[in-house]
């Protein structure tokens, strides 16, 4: 490994501090041309020609010989058999984190509800879930079973009926993890197509390829370019950019640990994001040694030292408050708080995916099996999205139930703001419900 460059040090008392962390948070998540019509091209071919088109693609992009959709499709047998294929402690782990992230989520759900006016109309929402949704998983070494757990349940848990899971298989590469996780979550289909063909599989739907309501997971910028061109046809979760941890720490949590915090979140690929933030400029310094000293051990420290030199920045601050400022202001995917007192900040974090409270809770708990959902805003998207939820699976439809003395009362109200409108067919409309003074106690 090539030896590690100093991490960017930024100083919030310079006055061109805010043009710095603009700098430093600048990312496009946008295609660049060759891929946008290699995207559009493959979406085409899919709604024309359906499963021989993604026979096709998956023997082009994957590698695999094969005859038709029979050969891509997993049965339901095939994800118990990988049950029994990955170890004890491994199952252990899957069934523990899924028993927390259902549990977490059943708290989410939400109720249809009403209410009566006195005159007998009544107001409310009535709450469904999707019919079906769409799960795209990354396949072959870069697998993620826990991203499994966390879009699948919520689905679940919201009530949708089948939930479709699509994984590339390169090469024939199967993650037995994978497929005992989707066994765990309940995932009732699954097909082993990947790209840009799988989203616009699940979007269109194909001869063996379900049409789906909602596509969510993550995946490669050709995933995330379908995504946004499938958007409107298919509801999408986001279009999520690089992993990003951000912690907030008052210099006086071991620095080996802040180390491997910024670690964890810059190991996922050269793009992602780690930065500390502290009143405390001797404890930054520290901070830098424990990365000086621990990169070298790390598994994947080519990554992570081109993350950490590329975008990760270690920033001093005058004091707590300033530090509350800075995150907000890069409304963070992850934010540790890794502080004496987390609670009593709390309330002035405004912007955040998930806020991990106190020196112990380490990012890397939410990311497997804490509960709360790991997928989450990124980019400073947490300044008006939020994690994945069992919201995102249901829907909400109002409830107008108008009594006839409901409807005469309102009416007079359209009346007046239609015809302000010039709309006269919906005056009118209203106005056939009013009931005239005449046979107003008949």
């Amino acid at each position: 490994m090539t030896a590690p460059t100093a991490i960017r040090r930024l100083n919030a008392a310079d006055p061109d501090f805010a043009q710095h962390l603009d700098h430093l948070l600048s990312w496009e998540s946008v295609s660049d041309d060759s891929v946008n019509q290699r995207v559009l091209d493959i979406i085409k071919a899919v709604r024309e020609r359906g499963d021989a088109a993604l026979v096709e693609f998956t023997q082009r992009f994957d590698g695999l010989s094969v005859n038709s959709m029979a050969d891509l499709i997993l049965p339901r047998e095939r994800l118990e058999l990988a049950l029994t294929r990955i170890t004890a402690p491994q199952r252990e782990a899957l069934e523990k984190a899924a028993q927390r992230v259902r549990s977490y989520h059943e708290k989410q759900k939400q109720d249809s509800w009403s209410y009566t006016e006195a005159d007998g109309t009544v107001l409310g929402q009535k709450v469904t879930p999707l019919d079906r949704a769409g799960l795209y998983v990354p396949g072959g070494k870069a697998s993620y079973p826990s991203s499994v757990l966390m879009n699948a349940i919520p689905a679940k848990v919201a009530g949708v009926t089948e939930v479709v899971m699509v994984v590339p298989t390169p090469r024939g590469e199967l993650n037995e993890l994978v497929l005992a996780a989707a066994c765990i979550a309940g995932v009732d289909r699954v097909f082993t197509i990947g790209g840009a063909q799988a989203v616009a599989a699940l979007a269109y739907g194909t001869e063996s390829v379900p049409k789906v309501d909602k596509v969510v997971g993550p995946g490669n910028i050709y995933v995330a370019t379908a995504k946004r061109h499938v958007f409107g046809q298919v509801g999408i979760d986001m279009i999520a950019g690089p992993s990003e941890i951000l912690v907030v720490c008052d210099g006086q949590t071991d620095p080996d640990w802040i180390a491997m915090d910024l670690f964890s979140q810059a190991e996922h690929d050269e793009d992602a994001q780690a930065i500390l933030v502290s009143p405390d400029a001797e404890f930054l310094d520290k901070v830098a040694a424990s990365i000086a000293k621990l990169l070298p051990t790390m598994e994947r420290a080519e990554i992570i030292n081109t993350s950490i030199n590329g975008r990760g920045a270690l920033i001093l601050v005058n004091d707590m408050q300033q530090a509350i400022d800075v995150a907000n202001r890069i409304a963070p995917e992850h934010l540790e708080l890794s502080v004496a007192d987390p609670q009593a900040w709390l309330p002035q974090i405004r912007h955040a995916g998930a806020i991990f409270m106190g020196r112990h809770t380490s990012e890397a708990l939410g990311d497997y099996c804490a509960g709360p959902n790991h997928v989450l805003p990124t980019s400073g998207t947490a300044r008006f999205s939020s994690p994945l939820g069992v919201y995102d699976f249901q829907k909400r439809s109002s409830i107008i139930f108008c009594s006839e003395q409901g409807a005469s009362d309102l009416g007079k109200t359209a009346s007046i703001l239609a015809r302000g409108e010039s709309l006269t067919g919906h005056a009118r409309s209203a106005e056939y419900r009013i009931i005239a003074d005449s046979e107003q106690g008949q």
